[in-house]
């Protein structure tokens, strides 16, 4: 019998055999407790959207459109005392006779505090800003998400525009404290962020990606309204954000970038070490030593190669060097427009979509576009990335296509990206969790990078259950697309914690892959910026596929590759030890017969 099935009989009093064990029926306190950490749920996620505007924005809820979070040194500190505040109130709930989904959400909730005090006390804070992340970039990004309907959310954008200065003379300060306490990032990266403020800074009035809402208004807003609004907002870009973004690359450039750290490993930092160590757990959720996933990732990379070989052979090739070296030359795999890859990632998730009731039996309801990245995030931004859209679908997800350098960009990844990044990848599990009626707000929206991530990774597999990669180069771009998460593991690790240089990142890179340039020099240059970011991929994608094995070994004939899916994505994003267990009891469930138990 499962434990979850003795959970189950406990809480409903079916096993009284001890007269000391009093049934969760006759504990008077039960309910009041359930109504305790259901209203603290509800609590805590408010405080959360108020602290995160924009993460509420993201989520459809805009009571906080006319504002940005607080980044400044002294917010960090009452944070920290907001979060110990919540921690003891939700380490005080005796979850005794809870089910097992109302004693996972106080697992969770207490760990995801426990982690992000952990965070405060490393300062992970002081280094807010690289040619990857930061709010330079996440501001004028973030113009793609706000909604423009109404001369009210047209009036909150206004605000928000007002008050980037501020924003960024909060980030100054964070900036110079980082300096103090020589936590740095590298100073080529940092030469990059310069370069980007100076793009987004440039262009006047309406072609600034601030002013672009207002080169059009939409039929709700009144036409008394629009002239005002125009000339307001385009005032607000010229005369305040631009010149903040002004300041702040000037301050990056002449202050703050000299300074930045030599070394590209964060291993060279005060306490680098720890720091890695400590964004593994948090971005893996694994306890996993640095050595051990660098070892991994050379057998993943072996592995992939034999299989990259038997296609390269097939296509009358001696090797792989000369494969790959032919992959690269040959005219008819690269790009001939921008369009042509919007169109062939657009394709490929139409192709997908009618596939989905075989693999699933929950589907997403948000509808899902491909557009292209915005142009000022170029030369940095990946391939292919996702943004959610809202629950209600007033908002589509979004997959962004990076189109720059067309002409150097390969066309044989772009099958298997487009199942990563659409259906059934980012947004099959994204769109699923935000609708999950009997989950709590923190787990709808929750985020676990090697779950997220490694589903996305495993969701391009996907493609080989339904029979897709017929073409052999489009297969082997699959292929070298999984290579590229194994090569992550490798070269992740190399840097932050065997003290490679960023030339070494890029041989291994040359030598096991056949990423095209632009995207090798960015995915470098993001992992030396990101420590252990890049590992949750293959980590996660690794675990699924376990408990995939698992469950077709040990069901045999019950097993069912949609009952096996939605019980991967209706508990929504998880740690892995965490979906480990979950998976299990299902089995255990499904062995004996208990088909719902595991829910």
């Amino acid at each position: 019998m499962s434990s979850r099935i003795v959970s189950c009989a406990i809480l409903f009093g079916l096993v009284v055999s001890n007269p000391t064990i009093l049934r969760a029926a006759d504990n008077p306190s039960l309910d009041s407790r359930r109504a305790q950490i259901n209203q603290l749920l509800k609590d805590e996620w408010e405080y959360e959207l108020k602290e995160s505007p924009e993460r509420a924005t993201v989520y459809g809820d805009y009571r906080y459109n006319d504002r940005w979070s607080d980044a400044s040194l002294a917010h960090v500190q009452q944070q920290k005392r907001d979060l110990q505040e919540w921690l003891s109130k939700f380490e005080a709930v005796d979850t005794a006779g809870f089910t097992e989904q109302e004693k996972l959400n106080q697992s969770l909730m207490v760990r995801n505090l426990k982690q992000r005090l952990e965070g405060i006390e490393l300062k992970t804070y002081e280094m807010p800003l690289d040619q990857f992340n930061g709010a330079h970039l996440q501001a004028a990004q973030f113009v793609a998400i706000i909604p423009f309907n109404t001369t009210k959310q047209y009036e909150d954008y206004l605000s928000r525009l007002h008050r980037i200065p501020v924003l960024f003379e909060q980030v100054i300060e964070v900036l110079r404290q980082g300096e103090k306490d020589k936590l740095m990032p590298p100073r080529f990266l940092l030469e990059k962020t310069v370069t980007q403020c100076k793009s987004i800074a440039e262009p006047a009035g309406e072609a600034n990606p601030f002013g672009h809402p207002v080169t059009k208004f939409p039929d709700s807003v009144p036409e008394a309204d629009r002239k005002r609004l125009h000339e307001a907002i385009i005032a607000a870009v010229d005369n305040e954000v631009r010149p903040a973004y002004t300041k702040l690359e000037n301050f990056i450039a002449t202050e703050y970038a000299p300074k930045g750290r030599t070394e590209p490993g964060v291993w060279s930092l005060p306490n680098g070490d720890t720091l890695y160590r400590f964004s593994i757990r948090r971005l893996t959720t694994t306890e996993m030593d640095p050595e051990y996933i660098h070892q991994l990732g050379l057998k993943e990379v072996a592995r992939i190669e034999a299989e990259e070989l038997a296609i390269a052979k097939k296509l009358g090739f001696a090797d792989l060097k000369s494969f790959r070296a032919s992959v690269k030359d040959n005219p008819k795999l690269l790009a001939t427009s921008r369009e042509q890859i919007l169109d062939k990632y657009r394709g490929h998730i139409a192709q997908m979509q009618p596939e989905l009731t075989k693999l699933f039996g929950l589907l997403p309801k948000t509808p899902l576009e491909v557009r292209p990245v915005q142009e000022f995030r170029e030369k940095e931004a990946a391939g292919a990335s996702y943004t959610t859209g809202t629950p209600d679908g007033s908002r589509p997800a979004i997959v962004y296509v990076n189109t720059g350098d067309y002409a150097h960009r390969s066309l044989i990844t772009i099958e298997t990206t487009a199942y990563h990044e659409g259906v059934p990848g980012h947004h099959m599990q994204i769109a699923i969790a935000q609708a999950l009626p009997e989950l709590p707000a923190f787990r709808q929206h929750g985020f676990f990078s090697a779950y997220s991530e490694g589903w996305a990774l495993y969701a391009e597999r996907l493609g080989e259950d339904i029979g897709f990669y017929q073409d052999p180069y489009s297969r082997y771009g699959h292929l070298d697309a999984e290579m590229l998460r194994a090569v992550r593991l490798v070269v992740d690790t190399g840097v932050h914690y065997k003290h490679w240089t960023r030339q070494q990142m890029v041989d291994f890179f040359h030598e096991h892959s056949s990423e095209d340039e632009p995207s090798v020099q960015a995915e470098t240059d993001r992992y030396i910026a990101w420590p252990a970011q890049a590992l949750g991929y293959k980590l996660g994608q690794l675990e699924i596929l376990k408990l995939r094995e698992r469950a077709q070994t040990e069901l045999g004939g019950k097993y069912e590759i949609r009952a096996f899916h939605d019980e991967i994505l209706n508990g929504a994003a998880l740690p892995l030890d965490v979906l480990d267990q979950r998976v299990t009891a299902w089995i255990e469930a499904q062995k004996a017969g208990s088909a719902g138990a595991g829910h």
